[in-house]
């Protein structure tokens, strides 16, 4: 018996789940796939569409206690890598968009975050603070191929001598290694490159477009042999999935000169519990049941999770015992490494030796 319902290929999400912010008389219009069909053409419906918006500030401060940054940037929402487990996929629904293939489909392109940044920076009353970019989409996704917004982004940070975080998954940051070394001469920069698996089988389902796991690596090891601080982030550990790969992953992510390694226990709110579920029980159906109830078990008996301090650590025996392997891991790999302290204090003597030529 054939398959009614295949799995979309390239795609994490294998469908739309419904907007919370729209009620169910709201009719949703795909323009472009309509105009397609009266064109008489048929409309891939896979491919992805760019969508310029035009946003008054690209710089937020993050008030969540337990993310670990004060300022954040995104210059892309929605985000074509795919990753089914995405905590971001839920933002896409402000926009008016499913969180599921809409999130992969539809990425809205912020052209002018460059300019807004430099606004930003700029301010009399702006203090220098790391801000962070990807804190919600990766930055480095394959829209920055062609539209080169964070690179522009970082010559501004080199420009006004201000500390700037990134935080991906994409070995095309290396296509700005000659800006991150300029960086880098001043304490500037800080990495952090997401490495969830040390096997391209579980990669290609979990994190369908992004860079290969030996890619990866090889980034982690370029940066670190050009003097710039790599912090690895094991993030999610999903019980059942990667989560046997926490001390082959940390020895191996060492090896090639990360300074540190993060994690975090998979926790699935709002949409992405319906979307993962649907996804699990499409690639990986013999163990579908066996994840979900241990992802449940490290949440309360759901899989979601929205207290602070708890949501990203999880509880209970499963819980426990992936946040005490990543504490032998440390131990074990990075015990006498640790990322530097990011310099704060050039912006400000640039800023006051600019005023004083006005």
């Amino acid at each position: 018996m054939s398959n009614q319902n295949p799995a979309i290929k390239g795609r994490g999400a294998q469908l739309n789940t419904p907007n919370r912010f729209f009620e169910l008389r709201h009719e949703m219009r795909d323009d472009f796939l309509e105009y397609c069909n009266k064109e008489g053409e048929e409309a891939d419906k896979n491919r992805t569409l760019f969508l310029e918006v035009f946003p008054k500030t690209i710089v937020n401060k993050v008030e969540s206690p337990d993310v670990g940054m004060g300022y954040s940037m995104n210059m892309y929402q929605g985000c074509e890598h795919g990753c089914v487990y995405c905590y971001a996929r839920n933002s896409h629904e402000y926009w008016g968009y499913s969180a599921g293939l809409d999130f992969e489909r539809r990425i809205l392109v912020k052209k002018n975050a460059p300019a807004l940044l430099e606004e930003q920076l700029k301010k009399k009353s702006w203090r220098a603070f790391p801000i962070v970019m990807s804190g919600n989409t990766d930055c480095y996704q394959p829209a920055e191929q062609q539209f080169k917004i964070t690179r522009a982004c970082l010559e501004v940070f080199l420009k006004y001598k201000h500390p700037v975080g990134i935080i991906t998954k994409n070995a095309l940051i290396l296509r700005d290694l000659d800006i991150l070394k300029e960086l880098a001469k001043d304490n500037l920069i800080s990495t952090n490159i997401s490495i969830t698996s040390l096997s391209e089988t579980t990669r290609r389902v979990l994190e369908p477009r992004t860079a290969t796991i030996k890619k990866r690596l090889e980034t982690v090891k370029t940066l670190s042999e050009n003097g710039i601080p790599v912090n690895v982030m094991l993030a999610p550990i999903i019980p059942s999935i990667n989560s046997h790969e926490i001390l082959p992953l940390a020895k191996t992510v060492s090896e090639h000169g990360a300074f540190s390694i993060a994690h975090t226990v998979v926790r699935l709110n709002g949409a992405i519990g319906h979307l993962f579920t649907d996804w699990i029980k499409k690639t990986m159906p013999d163990r579908a049941d066996k994840v979900l109830h241990q992802i449940e078990s490290c949440h309360g008996g759901t899989l979601n999770e929205s207290r602070y301090g708890v949501r990203m650590r999880g509880e209970g025996k499963i819980a426990e015992q992936i946040n005490m392997m990543m504490a032998l891991a440390r131990k074990k790999y990075f015990a006498d490494k640790k990322m530097p302290k990011l310099n704060t204090t050039l912006h400000e003597q640039f800023k006051d030796g600019q005023l004083k030529l006005f």
